[in-house]
């Protein structure tokens, strides 16, 4: 922030889903398509960045018409649709899972959160709950109830969740597990308020933009632009040529970004193209 934007140097923009392109109707608007397509007929090349897992995020990344791999699970798992080919899969260390679900099953933290389990793009759970059900349904992903989850860790997840009613009892949670855990152990974040995240400690979506960017595209930040709502998009928003936040996005993301956009349900994400792609 404070440094000149060359909005002409601009050659691709990332967009995050829930709370960016998709608000209370689960979809990418109409005007929303139309900027994204704009941009993309001035060179522009899009892609997703999202905590969504990667079956559930790919009709987002086909109604942007996006050719360039899919960020899921916050980048954990980057994958290119077209050719299957998979550029990135960083795993939850089987230790620190374990250590996430022996918590989850104490009896006073059964009570409160609901645990996503996330292995091979599926997604499991103790049991369904309403929260789990209403996740399935936002997502359109199936959700398999196994019992014990410390039963699939043959396998080290992708991704953990654990969802609470209300968000001061997932930022407790989220200060309990950053005390418990380093850095360099878990990335920890949260989505939405009311969703606790694990992953792998190099995953986040700045890194995961810096990838597609400078691995994939030859690109350096100058030449990105992304736009995301949530904590969980605050590494990407610092590491772009143009980071921006929406007006539905919290005020400690808005405060690192270099513009803030309009809410989603006012079609902020259009707005954003605009000012910065299309108008330049």
């Amino acid at each position: 922030m404070g440094q000149p934007i060359d909005t002409n140097a601009v050659e691709l923009l990332v967009l995050d889903i829930d709370g960016t392109i998709a608000g209370a109707d689960n979809e990418v608007n109409q005007t929303v398509r139309q900027a994204v397509q704009a941009a993309q007929a001035r060179g522009v090349q899009v892609a997703i960045a999202t905590g969504r897992m990667y079956q559930s995020a790919l009709r987002f990344h086909q109604a942007v018409g996006s050719t360039l791999p899919l960020i899921s699970y916050q980048g954990a798992f980057i994958k290119d649709p077209a050719t299957g080919h998979i550029h990135r899969h960083l795993t939850v260390p089987q230790a620190y899972a374990t250590e996430l679900l022996n918590y989850f099953e104490e009896p006073e933290q059964r009570s409160q959160f609901s645990v996503h389990f996330y292995l091979n793009d599926q997604l499991y759970v103790r049991e369904l709950t309403a929260d789990s059900l209403d996740y399935a349904d936002r997502t359109g992903v199936e959700v398999k109830p196994v019992g014990d989850l410390r039963t699939l860790l043959d396998q080290e997840p992708t991704k953990l969740l654990a969802m609470a009613e209300d968000g001061e009892t997932i930022q407790i949670l989220l200060q309990t597990m950053r005390d418990r855990f380093r850095p360099d152990q878990l990335y920890l974040t949260t989505s939405v308020a009311t969703f606790f995240e694990a992953t792998h400690p190099l995953v986040n979506k700045g890194t995961a933009v810096r990838y597609l960017a400078e691995e994939v595209l030859q690109l350096q930040p100058e030449n990105v632009m992304v736009i995301g709502d949530n904590f969980n998009d605050v590494e990407m928003i610092k590491y772009a040529g143009i980071g921006v936040a929406m007006g539905n996005a919290p005020a400690g993301v808005q405060a690192i970004a270099d513009w803030v956009a309009p809410t989603v349900e006012a079609n902020g994400a259009a707005a954003a193209i605009e000012e910065f792609l299309l108008n330049a």
